[in-house]
């Protein structure tokens, strides 16, 4: 995670020529704006959006594997704190798709989710782990966490699953971690040009949590055993939970009630 700061502006100053110039975010005040919205399921908190800007004006130079010299989009990121609308469970940040500035800045990518404030809830060492986050890519460019994702018409509407994932590994040091077991692993990831409004909403089903152990010793046989809500354990060398079975040990349990 970068550094938490306020919404606004990030300076950079490059050195082109002998003289220092500004290539600051500076958008203008009727730049288009796309507002990002996040209802966060009481457990969890909204983590900083991670905002790319980038520019076609101000390009670097860059190296491929093979030494070869290449003309790279100029790029800026940064950190976006969403807010809290009044006393409700939103959270919402506004970004402009404008970013002004000498390099003419453009909206390409934000990358967003929730996680727990207090993993010590599950645990005193227990610490956060991954999952819960979306990418959302703005232009055509493949954002930092890979492609450019599903692409979707219009505004972004994205409501999805997930169960609590408490780990414990051993190899390289014994460590604890919740992380949100769901679709798309850690990411989800869409393409979304003429979105103007994103909204998540992760539902979080807190009574189906499932635990994974790791082997103590990395061998051919030993794989990571998963117990689920229902009691089952299960140790097939799969590396996450089996999202299907989650679903139907929690739509069983349902029926029952």
């Amino acid at each position: 995670m970068f550094k938490k700061i306020p919404v606004i502006l990030i300076t950079l100053l490059f050195s082109l020529g002998g003289c220092a110039k500004d290539y600051s975010l500076a958008p203008p005040p009727d730049s288009e704006q796309i507002i990002v919205t996040v209802k966060v399921p009481k457990e969890l908190i909204a983590e900083t959006l991670q905002v790319m800007y980038r520019s076609t004006l101000c390009t670097f130079t860059d190296h491929s594997a093979s030494g070869v010299p290449y003309q790279r989009d100029g790029y800026q990121r940064m950190d976006v704190e969403a807010v809290r609308q009044g006393q409700s469970d939103l959270y919402e940040a506004k970004l402009a798709k404008n970013g002004g500035g000498v390099c003419q800045w453009q909206l390409s990518n934000v990358t967003f989710g929730v996680t727990y404030g207090d993993p010590t809830r599950f645990g005193e060492n227990v610490i956060g782990g991954a999952g819960g986050g979306v990418v959302v890519v703005f232009d055509r460019n493949n954002s930092s966490r890979g492609g450019t994702g599903i692409k979707v018409d219009g505004d972004l509407i994205i409501k999805k699953d997930y169960y609590p994932w408490v780990k414990e590994s051993f190899l390289g040091g014994h460590v604890k971690r919740v992380s949100l077991a769901g679709e798309g692993n850690i990411y989800l990831g869409y393409q979304a040009l003429l979105a103007r409004k994103v909204y998540f909403e992760p539902v979080l089903h807190t009574d189906f949590t499932v635990y994974s152990v790791e082997p103590k010793e990395k061998k051919k046989g030993n794989h990571t055993a998963f117990t689920y809500p229902d009691g089952t354990v299960i140790a097939d060398g799969r590396s996450s939970p089996d999202l299907r079975k989650l679903e139907a040990i929690r739509l069983a349990a349902g029926a029952q009630k």
